[in-house]
């Protein structure tokens, strides 16, 4: 745990609520602790802490910015492959504690697993150290790309058809693969096809936000956040 704690720059004084943030639902079930073990309720404060933090950064920052351009940037900044992005970048999975099933599926690098643990990370330490701490973990892994000047784009469907049709390739499509979860809190899961090859992959609250997440990873695995990159090229 003490290189976790190195990595985001904070050290807890209740270490259990670091272990429940790590503890993924199978992993507690095969064990028969239940759900409450788990990092789920957890992930549930997360998840409104990062909307919270997001969008008060965003209006301290963005003055000239009218609300719909804000809800915009927000939903980009929290979409699940930013999350996957900041997990990947302390790498979270090598310690989350799966259960067998999980272990074997390669779920340590299944973006939902990963981007459900960050936001049980960033409710523990919330918990246990408060919103200054809490804060400074999303402005460090999330917001300091765009206050060096990048994640300028807002809409990745429009960035990603750009940046193909100027390589010359056929305009995207998209499909939805999956859906889970109940009716009040539905995950969605698209894929984003290129000359019909699968190019990303993302997930979401709604459609249009797993068609968004789908087409961020693909803009940025064919090089599009380097060419957006102040001083180059943009899209």
């Amino acid at each position: 745990m003490t290189e976790l704690e190195k990595r985001i720059g904070y050290v807890f004084k209740k270490r259990s609520l670091l272990e429940q943030a790590l503890t993924h639902s199978s992993y507690a079930n095969e064990r028969g602790a239940g759900r409450a073990a788990c990092n789920e309720r957890l992930e549930f404060l997360g998840d409104s802490l990062l909307g919270f933090i997001t969008a008060e950064y965003l209006y301290r920052t963005c003055p000239e910015k009218p609300e719909g351009e804000m809800t915009r940037l927000r939903a980009e900044l929290v979409c699940e492959s930013s999350l996957v992005r900041a997990a990947r970048e302390l790498g979270l999975g090598r310690w989350l504690m799966l259960g067998r099933g999980e272990e074997q599926g390669g779920g340590r690098d299944r973006a939902s697993i990963l981007a459900d643990a960050f936001e049980a990370l960033l409710a523990a330490v919330y918990l246990d150290g408060g919103e200054e701490r809490a804060r400074k973990l999303v402005e460090s892994l999330l917001l300091a790309e765009r206050r060096a000047g990048g994640a300028a784009v807002s809409d990745y469907k429009t960035a990603l058809q750009e940046l193909v049709q100027k390589n010359g390739s056929e305009t995207p499509t998209y499909r939805l693969t999956g859906e889970s979860g109940p009716d009040h809190m539905k995950l969605f899961t698209a894929e984003v096809l290129v000359c019909g090859r699968a190019a990303g992959e993302g997930s979401g609250r709604t459609k249009k936000e797993a068609e968004q997440a789908a087409a961020r990873a693909a803009w940025e695995s064919m090089g599009g956040a380097t060419r957006a990159a102040p001083g180059k090229e943009g899209i």
